[in-house]
């Protein structure tokens, strides 16, 4: 299943203003890295993903429509989807972004 591309205009909307964001099609999806960190993006399985920071996985996880990545039987640490009702839901999107950012904020760029 190929990506929503409305829900990667709304994360592309999201970031338009953060510098050195750049866009990469991955795992049948197209995310966004800051400096080579991966921070969100349009996933592939539908609805979006955000990486939140395992610190933050609890209090994001409390949002409707958010749950944690699971990889084939992986969990992702740090890693939060987004169903793709809370992908057209500003507020709860945002938050989510918001978290994610602050995380990404914290790593070291990478080359």
């Amino acid at each position: 299943m190929p990506y929503d591309e409305s829900h990667a205009a709304l994360l592309r909307a999201d970031l338009a203003a953060l510098p050195g964001v750049t866009e990469q099609r991955m795992f049948g999806g197209l995310f966004f890295l800051q400096n080579g960190n991966m921070l969100a993006g349009a996933s592939g399985r539908g609805g979006g993903m955000v990486r939140v920071g395992p610190d933050a996985m609890t209090e994001a996880l409390r949002i409707r429509g958010a749950s944690q990545v699971e990889m084939g039987r992986r969990r992702m640490k740090g890693f939060v989807s987004l169903d793709a009702e809370a992908m057209a839901d500003d507020s709860r999107r945002r938050q989510l972004v918001s978290m994610a950012r602050a995380f990404v904020a914290t790593l070291p760029p990478k080359a």
